[in-house]
């Protein structure tokens, strides 16, 4: 036997074709499980809307804290060892989700389990996008960021549509939220559990992908880190930036599914779980993808500075759709779907000024550092408006609190007014 030839498992991984696709759909999936499915899933079961808005807006929490957490996936084992161990503790929570189901205490039950969910997603995330910095090369990792994004991207769609709307036609044929939403995490489970085997098999082993050895003055060092970037005399603008560009967005978005899944008489627009899948999961998530396309296109040719102001306009203004809905409230689903389409790519296109701000003060020697700083409060960011949303919701009704929404949007907007940005950035940065 000629040793020299390579085996079927070292010819895969070989190829990043054979694990880059399925790495990002792996790390999309479980978030919008977790951030988004969990909400259709709690509002099909009867849950009231500020119980779902505030305790699915701690599962915010792990990507939160993902800064700090990550120097730990640095030091102890290989990313390659945490990429498949998260996934596997993935699919045991998601298993784990049809024992809590059929249980009398399933609100407390599932959302423990939801929690381990997401400390494994974002440790995923942590493990994944370190794995492919060291398993490729600079030149390759430029070739596949586009196939990464997509299948990032493609995930999203299948969990907020897809999912949702097997849920909701299961739900319709069985008569039962519970038996639906138990098939699908149980096709979850059946997923990651398959995805762990696969990478297992397929995941190359890079040599420089070990455990850190800068364990001497480590936290010294993340100390340091942390004081560079609060050290900066425009901490406070930066940090009220972060904090209220989505004050609005997250709120809309908790309450958005069950807006649209309440009857006529509660305000809502009456749509059954397959056609939010739709409508939202599907047709939204395609008009939110463009928008970002289109986002990125606009910067890489004019720079952040020329189209801060209109994409920050972009973002805000069309939450106004949703006052139309409350107000309108159609019965016709492509109004709702247009209404829905224009919001997400308005929140898409204006989005990537909000990315492209965090590189611009994430650059310096502790770039990679000060970006997972900024990301940590751009989750805070969602996590805090978001937990309040449904109390306000339910005291306000759908109409007002839509109106509330707008006006939740004004600081962000003035804030704008003050940030200075260099003319050229972005359109070096996309070069």
């Amino acid at each position: 036997m000629d040793t020299a030839t390579p085996s079927r498992a070292e010819r895969l991984a070989a190829s990043p074709w054979s694990w880059v696709p399925s790495l990002y759909f792996g790390e999309g999936l479980p978030y919008v499980t977790v951030m988004v499915l969990s909400v259709v899933f709690y509002k099909n079961l009867g849950i009231a809307n500020t119980d779902i808005a505030l305790y699915t807006s701690w599962l915010y929490l792990p990507w939160v804290v993902k800064p700090l957490w990550s120097p730990v996936v640095d030091l102890l084992g290989t990313k390659r060892r945490w990429v498949v161990l998260s996934q596997a503790a993935l699919g045991a929570a998601f298993a784990l989700l049809l024992v809590a189901i059929p249980m009398p205490g399933f609100f407390r039950l599932t959302l423990g389990v939801f929690w381990v969910a997401a400390f494994a997603s974002a440790t995923h995330d942590i493990a994944a996008d370190g794995f492919y910095l060291l398993a490729l090369s600079e030149k390759r990792q430029a070739a596949f960021v586009g196939l990464r994004s997509a299948f990032y991207r493609g995930a999203m769609i299948a969990g907020q549509g897809g999912l949702v709307l097997a849920a909701g036609r299961l739900t319709e044929r069985t008569g039962d939220p519970k038996r639906a939403w138990m098939a699908v995490f149980g096709a979850l489970a059946v997923f990651f559990f398959g995805l762990f085997a696969w990478h297992r098999t397929v995941l190359p082993r890079p040599a420089v992908d070990g455990p850190s050895e800068a364990s001497t003055g480590l936290f010294q060092g993340a100390l340091a880190t942390f004081r560079s970037f609060f050290a900066r005399p425009d901490i406070a603008l930066v940090l009220g930036f972060l904090l209220t560009f989505r004050l609005g967005e997250a709120q809309v978005m908790k309450l958005m599914t069950p807006f649209l899944l309440d009857p006529v008489t509660k305000g809502g627009l009456g749509l059954s779980t397959a056609r939010v899948g739709l409508v939202y999961g599907t047709i939204g998530m395609l008009a939110l993808t463009a928008g970002g396309l289109v986002g990125g296109f606009a910067i890489s040719r004019m720079g952040l500075r020329r189209w801060l102001w209109p994409m920050t306009i972009a973002v805000h203004i069309p939450n106004l759709a949703f006052v139309y809905l409350a107000i309108a409230q159609p019965t016709s689903l492509v109004t709702v779907a247009s209404a829905i389409a224009i919001e997400q790519f308005g929140y898409g296109f204006g989005f990537t000024a909000y990315i492209m701000f965090m590189v611009l003060i994430a650059d310096g020697p502790h770039k990679t550092a000060h970006y997972a700083i900024a990301t940590g409060f751009m989750a805070l960011g969602m996590m805090l408006p978001g937990m309040v949303s449904g109390w306000i919701q339910e005291r306000l009704g759908y109409l007002n609190f839509f109106i509330w929404v707008c006006c939740a949007t004004l600081p962000s907007i003035v804030l704008t007014g003050f940030l200075r940005i260099d003319p050229a950035f972005g359109r070096r940065e996309q070069a």
